[in-house]
């Protein structure tokens, strides 16, 4: 198999790149919180004066409007967005206060300090005797204990500078860090997702993009590939599935050939015992289809492909009804006891009642005959060959003209030319075919859809069988075009050409039964 493909590599690096993310997220959670870390984020920094520095005129009413021509406001909230508590004695600095806000080139009018409801006990702290005072441009804080997820926020009335500029908390903490944090202004929409989550999402989701364009757009191999040459022989009412099958799979493969010669199912799966016979080398190279289990008594190892429906097919200038034929009437047909039509069609017209009865049958290495005769006949077909050219002889009738052809080709064709024909075929080929008619059986219709919906009992019906000496090897493109024949888009080609695949759930039942 070819496992390095650029399809593999890139479903192999997505899974590598998800465990290794899932694993990275985890390591974040569980080590970097445990840090001891006090965060800040400014809030807001909102110029409440004219700010004509910035060309950023407002109006002003009230309080707001008295001696307040160079005023900014500034929401900063302090926090601890580690993992670990936050005791007074965390804090490294050797003044009584714990930490210091410093705003560039701004001088510190007033401050108010809030904090959640539930956690109000923090007010204690801010007082003149801990530290808490400011003095120009420097704000200090005292040593406030936080638990994790614990903050205040100062609201902090500055006079003198525009806005914008720096900020900066100032302090140390043991075994911690005092970091600046990203926050959204009262204007912004904060993110649904973290950094760290986007960068692994955009990765994960450009790896799975380049697999899906690989899949779809690709010139290589699939996955289930293999290179060499094999013949495929057998049933002949199978061949417009297995060459179409077999053209996909050698425009998917480079290095794939597989020949399609089919001359019957009786004669493929003899052919492909005696080869295995003489060379079990060559034999490798082989599948044989059949119409039924022919190869079982050969020794031949089976894979179920496929339910096939069949048909018996007249001349369209034989009008039978919406109930065809009896079996029972299929069966004295093919003894010889009719020789003519009008004693099949009571009330006939006298030009079809006249018509002599012709059979166009295959040889005895057909699988579709061997169906037929199993599943309708319920023995040989009684009557003897007598022409060769499927004709019947000029005057009296004496008895019931038949013929043997090779392939189901050739059968739809004598049946389309020869007035009063009537032969059998693969059901999608004879659909399609014109000049034909295809017939009921004790009045259910070849149908697929009925079949699989288990409204009919037609019996002329049989499961398609690929048959090699023994089971291929797995590097062996025998073994790689069979597996091919059971991916979706092999199933959806073989129900187009009117077979139910035996790998569906209906498919599974149908073949077993």
């Amino acid at each position: 198999m070819e496992w390095l493909s650029a399809e593999n590599i890139v479903a192999v690096g997505t899974a590598v790149l998800g465990v290794v993310a899932s694993g990275f997220m985890l390591w974040y959670e569980r080590r970097v919180p445990h840090k001891k870390r006090i965060g800040y984020r400014v809030q807001m920094d909102n110029p409440i004066g004219d700010d004509l520095s910035s060309g950023r005129a407002n109006v002003r009413l009230g309080v707001f409007d008295a001696d307040m021509d160079d005023a900014t406001l500034v929401l900063l909230r302090v926090e601890n967005d580690g993992g670990q508590n936050i005791d007074r004695d965390d804090y490294t600095g050797p003044e009584p206060h714990g930490l210091t806000a410093v705003f560039t080139d701004r001088t510190i009018r007033g401050v108010s300090v809030t904090q959640p409801t539930d956690i109000d006990h923090l007010m204690d702290h801010f007082t003149p005797q801990r530290g808490f005072s400011y003095e120009a441009n420097r704000l200090r804080l005292p040593r406030v204990p936080l638990n994790p997820g614990d903050h205040y926020k100062l609201l902090v009335l500055l006079s003198g500078g525009d806005v914008g500029r720096d900020i900066r908390l100032r302090g140390g903490i043991r075994n911690g860090e005092v970091h600046p944090n990203r926050s959204a202004t009262p204007d912004d929409k904060p993110p649904v997702f973290s950094l760290p989550a986007r960068i692994f999402s955009g990765l994960l989701t450009l790896s799975v993009l380049a697999l899906a364009t690989i899949v779809v757009f690709r010139d290589g191999n699939p996955i289930e590939c293999e290179q060499g040459e094999v013949t495929v022989i057998g049933s002949t009412a199978f061949e417009p599935v297995i060459s179409t099958l077999a053209k996909q799979y050698e425009g998917k493969c480079e290095g794939a050939e597989i020949d399609v010669e089919t001359r019957g199912s009786e004669a493929g799966v003899a052919e492909l015992a005696a080869l295995a016979d003489r060379s079990k080398n060559s034999a490798r190279s082989v599948i044989a289809f059949s119409d039924g289990p022919l190869g079982d008594r050969l020794g031949l190892t089976g894979k179920k492909v496929a339910l096939s429906v069949f048909t018996l097919v007249v001349n369209d200038g034989i009008e039978l009804g919406p109930d065809g034929l009896s079996v029972q009437q299929a069966r004295d047909i093919y003894k010889g006891r009719y020789k003519r039509w009008g004693e099949v069609i009571p009330g006939a017209d006298k030009a079809t009642a006249d018509r002599p009865i012709v059979l166009v049958s295959r040889g005895d290495s057909s699988g579709t005959r061997q169906v037929f005769q199993d599943r309708v006949l319920g023995q040989w077909e009684q009557a003897q060959s007598t022409s060769l050219d499927c004709r019947p002889p000029a005057g009296a009738v004496t008895s019931v003209t038949r013929c043997e052809l090779p392939g189901t080709g050739d059968v739809l064709d004598k049946v389309a030319e020869q007035p009063g024909a009537i032969g059998y075929s693969e059901l999608s080929v004879a659909a399609a075919h014109k000049g034909v008619r295809t017939v009921p059986l004790d009045g259910d219709r070849a149908n697929v859809d009925e079949i699989e919906r288990g409204d009919s009992a037609y019996p002329y019906r049989d499961i398609e069988y690929a048959y090699t000496d023994g089971t291929a090897p797995d590097d062996s493109l025998a073994a790689g075009f069979l597996a091919y024949l059971d991916k979706e888009s092999s199933r959806q080609v073989i129900r187009t050409h009117g077979h139910l695949p035996c790998g569906t759930p209906v498919g599974l039942k149908l073949c077993r039964d």
